[in-house]
Parts: C-alpha cells; structure tokens; sequence
C-alpha cells in the first residue's frame, strides 16, 4: 500500500571530492519537488569540503547538516549510521557523493515509497568524457541520449513503466548502496549499518539482507528516480573478502539487527518529523 512520506532526508555520503559534492548539490537545487532536508555524511574530509557545505547551506532551499567523524579509515558504515542517527525526516533516501540526479527524483521516491519495503534504485554511469566537462564546470547533457554514458536504460525517464518493474528481490543481487530508500523506522528496527565492516564492500548487502531477513520486502525503482554516476578510479577492495564473510554469516543465521550499529548514536532529540 502506498503510503507518502512526510518527509524525506536525503543522505549524501562523502569523502574528499567537494567539487562532485557541488554538482551534486546542485541537481538538489534543481528538484521539481525538494526534499525536506539533506544531511552530507563526511567520512573524515578536509576543511574544503567543509567550507563548501558552510557556502553552500547559506542559499541553499532546504536545510543542510554536516555530519563529520575523523578521518581514521574508510568507515562509510559508521559515518551513515551517525547521518542516519541526525536525519529529521521519515523517510531517508541515501545517495552517494558523486550522484547526480534527475529533476523528478524525489517526486518519483515520494510517489514509490511502500511501508513495509525499501528501494533500491539505480544509476547510469558517466563516462571520463562528461564527467570531466561538469567538473569544469562545461555544460553535459545527461539522459537517455549522452554519448559517453553505460547502463543507458537506467537514463530513461518512463515513471509510468515503474510499477510494472519488479527485478531481483534478493539481499546479495545488484545492490547498489548508490542509490537506496528506507523508511527511517525499519532501519532503527535492525539497528542501522554494521559497523563490523569497515573498507569498501558489502555494508548495503548486509545491510539489506537483514532488513529481509525482518521481513521489510525490497522493492525496486527504476525510470521515476533516474541518477546519474560520475565517473572516478576504482576504489580499494582490500577488505571486501573479510566484509564479505560478514555478509554470508547474516545471511546462514538470518540476523536481523547489527550488534554495533546505529543505536550508539540515537538521542531523545533525533526524532522524525510529523
């Protein structure tokens, strides 16, 4: 049954690349339909980007926190879970920092949210040749039809095919932590990121088979939240065999809450809006 939410925060996770933060801010600013905050999950970086969120939440259209832990190490789950702990809203669509989004995006996730499930959506990718041109500051035309883009039918704005979509409805199948959407309560209710798992891999895997594990059904969107991926050079995989294990372990034994997750962070006055 849909039920819209009341108000959705946008949780933006990022390190060290505030000029793909400000791209990303700014397909925020052009939003048909705004969402209620944006909460930027800083996973240790330096005092540029931080002068940036400061420069741009002086106009931006809805409020901006900056959530900020030291830099000791990729601990992408721990500084999600600290957002997650911060956001304001009832609903929580989590982006990465290098994101770029359609002008129906949140329009598509208000229309798309169930109780119940949570979303995974997904990306085209951009290729060096665009991704290079926006970052100085060139104009690059995104959708269906830009030449340096792959997965091109993720470009395709067709809200109306949305509902007839269903895709892969496992935990461990094509998820993309990129792009996802959770009702903030289901994501207490398993108590948020395992922070077990630390360096890139797996945290979104885990993370999602324990919601189904709680019986909260993924479901996928796909042609109303169209995004867009900028492109950089592969990121570390040193530790993913090592979160992987984590991944399998909640899985055979059917976990549903993090033992060291987002309840460290919670305080009386982190409440959704209503």
């Amino acid at each position: 049954m849909h039920s819209p939410p009341t108000a959705i925060s946008l949780l933006i996770s990022t390190y060290n690349w505030p000029r793909a933060l400000e791209l990303v801010l700014g397909s925020v600013r052009r939003q048909h339909v705004l969402p209620y905050e944006v909460v930027i999950a800083d996973d240790g970086s330096r005092d540029d980007t931080r002068a940036l969120i400061e420069r741009e939440a002086r106009t931006f259209p809805v409020p901006i926190q900056h959530v900020w832990h030291e830099d000791t190490g990729f601990r992408l789950a721990s500084i999600r879970n600290k957002a997650i702990a911060a956001a304001r809203g009832d609903y929580i669509v989590q982006v990465d920092g290098d994101i770029l989004m359609h002008p129906d995006f949140f329009r598509g996730h208000s229309r798309f949210a169930q109780r119940g499930s949570w979303a995974q959506g997904s990306r085209a990718l951009l290729g060096r040749d665009c991704t290079g041109r926006l970052m100085n500051g060139e104009r690059c035309q995104l959708g269906v039809f830009t030449n340096d883009l792959s997965g091109r039918p993720n470009a395709f704005y067709a809200p109306w095919i949305t509902p007839f979509v269903r895709g892969p409805r496992d935990g461990m199948k094509r998820i993309r932590g990129a792009h996802m959407a959770f009702w903030r309560d289901d994501l207490l209710r398993v108590n948020g990121y395992d922070e077990e798992i630390e360096g890139w891999g797996r945290e979104d895997s885990e993370l999602a088979t324990r919601l189904l594990n709680a019986g909260v059904q993924r479901r996928n969107i796909k042609f109303s939240a169209v995004a867009y991926h900028l492109w950089h050079p592969t990121a570390s995989t040193d530790h993913v065999d090592r979160n992987h294990e984590r991944l399998v372990r909640t899985r055979e034994l059917r976990l549903t809450r993090a033992e060291r997750g987002l309840d460290q962070y919670l305080s009386t006055s982190a409440v959704p809006v209503s």
